[in-house]
């Protein structure tokens, strides 16, 4: 017996809802032509707390800080004092939410990273290792992943995630974004749908990329050229959902681009979607997950994660609407109990915390959905929608979605 696909025989004609997305792209144009041409920055603010900000420098620019910096220490080891480093804190603590630009910025918190002290000396001595590795890299003008920069001193760093940690600290210290020290990290995140941009010099044509799409590039200085006529980004947190919305062709039936970080978001998606929602004036629309860390990853393309909140200027995508999947779904597409999971604790205290974070609140939709998985304790993935066929998320449930403009 064949499975009913719920909601099915509510759909309108492909022609109406395509209605329905050109009137979304239209009031998303207006908004970007009437807002003003200067985006509002962390200087325009009189913000009670002084806040420290990231920028993109050119090479040249980076070595003279280096060299500046490294000056400044022999001064201070010639004079007897020996020599530390002062690092901005990103502690938690540190970070604070600012409504009227949406994201968390870093406070000027900082701490010293004394060499002669037997706590921080060999921190102290990775930070300076990073120092010369980046310097060497501006000289040579050349790009090497996180991964190369562990493998140049394994023994030194012991852990790629201290040397990773160590180079977000360089990136504070020398005032400038982590991709402007030419350290990249390795390819992750992958695009495809309706769009043609240039990749150092080569066009690439997404809708040609077959099922597996076009990889992202780690370096954004490479892309260019951005050329679409898709009504609207689709963000898809899993790479279970891209693979199923590429093979069926979604971006020819609703002209869009889809994009997906595998999970966690990195750097160069992160770069990537700010990139095409700014130079396309595209909407831009998330599928993830029904539960605290698919809300917890689309934040973090929104308002920044807290540890790179020192570039969250350059690394968040304003005004990203959640379409699913929510927790209100669940009971509205009829999911079947067996596709639901039980929250465990640390779900539940995961969501009960997003609850009292400020970029929570300031969406009253978010609070309604988050409280309602947190009261009912379970949680699903988009793959649960399956249960009514591989292709009822292609064929039903997106389009149902995008032609009752049920997003957040």
């Amino acid at each position: 017996m064949r499975k009913s696909k719920p909601h099915k025989k509510n759909l309108n004609s492909d022609a109406a809802i395509l209605k329905t997305l050109e009137t979304l792209l239209a009031n998303e144009q207006t908004q970007a032509s009437t807002s003003n041409s200067k985006p509002l920055t962390l200087s325009d603010l009189s913000l009670s707390s002084t806040c420290r900000e990231v920028a993109d420098l050119p090479l040249s620019s980076v070595r003279s800080n280096i060299e500046t910096l490294i000056l400044s220490l022999a001064r201070s080891i010639l004079s007897g004092r020996g020599f530390s480093f002062s690092v901005p804190s990103r502690s938690a603590a540190n970070q604070l939410y600012v409504p009227q630009l949406d994201r968390i910025v870093l406070k000027d918190k900082a701490s010293l990273r004394p060499y002669a002290a037997v706590s921080t000396v060999r921190k102290t001595t990775i930070t300076t290792r990073i120092l010369q590795l980046i310097h060497q890299l501006s000289l040579k003008n050349i790009h090497v992943t996180k991964r190369d920069l562990f493998y140049t001193d394994v023994k030194l760093f012991q852990d790629q995630t201290q040397s990773d940690a160590v180079l977000d600290d360089v990136s504070c210290i020398l005032g400038c974004t982590r991709s402007s020290l030419n350290v990249v990290a390795a390819e992750k995140g992958v695009v495809v749908g309706r769009l043609i941009f240039s990749d150092n010099g080569d066009m690439i044509d997404c809708t040609k990329m077959g099922m597996g799409g076009k990889a992202i590039p780690p370096n954004i200085d490479r892309v260019g050229d951005m050329q679409s006529d898709a009504l609207f980004i689709l963000l898809v947190e899993k790479d279970a959902a891209y693979m199923r919305l590429a093979e069926d062709r979604f971006y020819n039936r609703f002209p869009c681009i889809i994009v997906t970080a595998k999970g966690q978001p990195d750097v160069a998606t992160r770069l990537f979607l700010r990139k095409m929602k700014m130079e396309l004036k595209l909407p831009v629309l998330a599928l993830v997950d029904s539960d605290p860390y698919g809300l917890k990853i689309l934040s973090v393309y929104g308002c920044g994660s807290k540890n790179m909140s020192y570039d969250s200027a350059n690394l968040t995508t304003p005004d990203i609407k959640w379409l699913g999947v929510r927790p209100s779904d669940l009971d509205k597409y009829k999911i079947p109990e067996q596709c639901r999971l039980p929250m465990t604790e640390q779900d539940i205290k995961t969501g009960k915390d997003l609850l009292e974070e400020d970029f929570v609140k300031k969406n009253p939709g978010w609070v309604e959905e988050l409280t309602l998985m947190v009261k009912t304790k379970q949680k699903a993935e988009i793959q649960a929608l399956s249960s009514f066929g591989f292709q009822y998320l292609s064929e039903v449930y997106l389009p149902l979605k995008l032609q009752q403009k049920d997003w957040l």
